[in-house]
């Protein structure tokens, strides 16, 4: 007999992107009314500006860039904090994931990567947030290239994974939609990393736009996961932790069998 739904699960997934996308929103905002930074739709920027200068001048130090909304304070401290919880919500949700896919499916290696590759992508998503670009350059950008290519990774592996567990099709449409998220990521993170290191001032203002585009598409993939969630019930808990202690028992039963071979082996011997 199946063990009771959960349905509140459900609304975790939707509470990650909705949390995390006002957020950043919240500091670009802050760091725009700062004047740390030039809003999104400007275009013209300038090699320097004088400090008797108007104080909407742009130069490259004012490009949206994420990184550069949570730079300085107070914008910077609300950044952090952003991430530090997103980072906590990507890994309960990438457990539940794997739990719910582990009672789908049974054990699978794609399933096990997909887990390992959203836990790196919040490590690495954790290091962006406490590690500020104009502070702590080297570590903010080992923590970007971490938890970029591994988000990456994630929704690879999980549309292929939704594809694997469809029967209905309800379940086929979330894979393909799924799949378009995952196309738009591939492109806009290329698009934003070829830009990016461009001296050209349009080229790098483009890659901030794909930057943006990249990360709420992430967040978006992540709210999909609702779908599933909202079918979560005990025996998914109950599943992942027999997982957990798998190895534990199989190297127990592994040993048991091996202490009745030697005891049948030294009986046999002995009768010869």
């Amino acid at each position: 007999m199946p063990g009771p739904r959960m349905p509140a699960w459900g609304i975790l997934p939707v509470t990650l992107p909705a949390f995390t996308i006002t957020g950043m929103w919240i500091v670009y905002a802050m760091a725009l009314s700062n004047n740390h930074i030039c809003p999104v739709h400007n275009w013209s920027y300038n090699q320097s500006c004088d400090m008797d200068g108007p104080s909407s001048c742009c130069t490259l130090d004012h490009i949206p860039l994420v990184s550069k909304c949570g730079t300085l304070p107070p914008e910077s401290c609300f950044f952090s904090l952003i991430c530090s919880l997103g980072s906590f919500m990507v890994i309960l949700v990438g457990l539940l994931r794997y739990a719910h896919l582990l009672e789908r499916l049974g054990p699978s290696l794609l399933n096990t990567l997909g887990l390992a590759a959203g836990w790196v992508c919040a490590a690495g998503l954790t290091m962006v947030g406490n590690f500020q670009v104009d502070h702590a350059k080297v570590l903010h950008y080992i923590g970007a290239g971490v938890a970029f290519p591994t988000s990456m990774l994630f929704l690879l592996l999980q549309s292929i994974l939704t594809y694997r567990m469809a029967n209905t099709r309800g379940q086929y449409w979330t894979g393909h939609l799924r799949s378009v998220l995952t196309t738009v990521a591939f492109f806009t993170l290329v698009f934003s990393g070829v830009f990016f290191i461009q001296e050209s001032f349009v080229l790098q203002h483009v890659a901030a736009l794909c930057e943006w585009m990249f990360i709420i598409d992430v967040l978006v993939f992540y709210g999909t996961f609702t779908f599933e969630f909202g079918a979560i019930s005990t025996d998914t808990f109950l599943v992942l932790l027999k997982a957990s202690r798998a190895p534990k028992s199989y190297k127990g039963e592994s040993s048991l069998s091996s202490t009745a071979h030697i005891h049948g082996h030294v009986e046999g011997l002995a009768m010869a």
